[in-house]
């Protein structure tokens, strides 16, 4: 069933209506061709997700009724952010795409020295208006309850600085002690508490990214004995913390 996000201000919860308003009426009327009486999800991008029915088009909006309200628990108990080394090419859609599914809260692309990629000025808003554009998508198709945010693009001090109210530092880095320490580290970690992954681009992090990391509270782990490309690695991660969080 087809999923969309609207604001607060959009639900009218006294006459059981929701408005659609802006680009997803072109969506629903002409890409999807939605008929009245046909059944879909609208999420208030918080906890309430609402069961509706499409009651009419008008010029501008989409009208629906609701048949009745729920608060799912679709979101993880942790909040997590994921701070990506800019990788080369379109390789950032991917990861975006597969992390909104696995549960990440916010991603925030990241220059390192080690980064190919350079974005700045108008190209760097474009891309990240494209990226937020999948995110919703995966959002949409993944069941979420809201839209991860992706930042735009930090320098690595940056991304130290935005990451030092997170409980949790991780870094996963190829010189990092074996997984009984890696281990270790996980276990320590509860339900509740903010995450935040810093992940290297192409060629990885140069030892004084590592060390600065180290310095603002992050704490080194392995991901096994194999290398993983930049966008594998985020994704490990995010796999494990979400096997190990999700409560029921």
């Amino acid at each position: 069933m087809q999923r969309f996000f609207v604001e607060p201000h959009q639900i009218d919860e006294e006459n059981h209506q929701i408005h659609i308003t802006g680009t997803d009426v072109n969506h629903i009327r002409n890409v999807l061709r939605m008929k009245t009486g046909e059944e879909l999800w609208i999420s208030d991008g918080a906890s309430r997700e609402y069961h509706c029915t499409i009651e009419a088009y008008e010029e501008e909006e989409v009208l629906l009724h609701i048949l009745y309200a729920q608060e799912p628990d679709y979101e993880l108990p942790s909040r997590i952010y994921l701070f990506q080394g800019l990788p080369k090419a379109d390789k950032m859609e991917l990861i975006i795409q597969k992390a909104v599914e696995l549960g990440v809260h916010e991603i925030i692309p990241v220059e390192t020295r080690r980064c190919v990629v350079k974005l700045d000025g108008r190209k760097s808003e474009k891309k990240v208006s494209r990226w937020q554009q999948i995110s919703e998508s995966a959002a949409k198709q993944s069941k979420r309850m809201l839209v991860p945010q992706i930042h735009s693009v930090m320098t690595f001090k940056e991304a130290l600085e935005y990451a030092g109210e997170l409980d949790i530092l991780l870094i996963p880095y190829e010189l990092a002690k074996g997984m009984k320490e890696t281990r270790e580290i996980l276990d320590e970690i509860i339900p509740g508490q903010s995450i935040g992954i810093f992940i290297g681009p192409e060629g990885g992090f140069e030892e004084t990214e590592v060390e600065s990391a180290v310095m603002a509270g992050a704490r080194e782990i392995t991901l096994g004995h194999r290398i993983l490309r930049t966008e594998t690695a985020g994704l490990a991660i995010l796999s494990v913390l979400m096997f190990r969080l999700e409560e029921n």
